[in-house]
């Protein structure tokens, strides 16, 4: 989501000089009315097909499973056992540690065809701890 964000904000400032550069040809002068309008209705449609984006993704972590939903009509679900669960790795970049955000990875017994990872999560430090709970919890219920 990240970058999705980053190239929404550079295509809003390339809307901006095009706006400005067609004002520029039309009248003589920069219309930074027209710059603003462009770059506030890019913006808005990226911030709009974001929100979007991350509504229509659902991370469940249970004391059996751990499942993906992603869609708002249509629905894909993923899941996974957490038995299967082999390791839990947490990746953030330079930026993604200031914002507070992440993505859990995991790796499933088998080699799972699908990359089971929760992206773009808040304190993915903490999720990664809570599946770890979760296993030791299914391990002892079967001691």
């Amino acid at each position: 989501m990240l970058s999705f964000h980053a190239k929404g904000v550079a295509l809003a400032i390339l809307a901006g000089i095009a706006a400005g550069l067609v004002s520029a040809g039309v009248s003589g002068h920069v219309g930074g009315g027209w710059v603003v309008v462009a770059v506030l209705v890019v913006f808005g449609i990226v911030m709009a097909r974001g929100a979007l984006r991350r509504r229509r993704t659902t991370y469940t972590i249970s004391d059996r499973r751990l499942t993906i939903e992603v869609g708002l009509v249509g629905r894909d679900v993923h899941e996974t056992r957490l038995e299967q669960i082999q390791n839990v790795n947490c990746r953030q970049s330079a930026l993604e540690r200031l914002l507070g955000i992440g993505t859990v990875c995991f790796d499933t017994a088998g080699g799972a065809a699908f990359d089971f990872a929760f992206e773009g999560v808040e304190d993915p430090r903490q999720i990664a701890r809570t599946v770890d709970q979760a296993l030791h919890e299914r391990w002892l219920s079967r001691v």
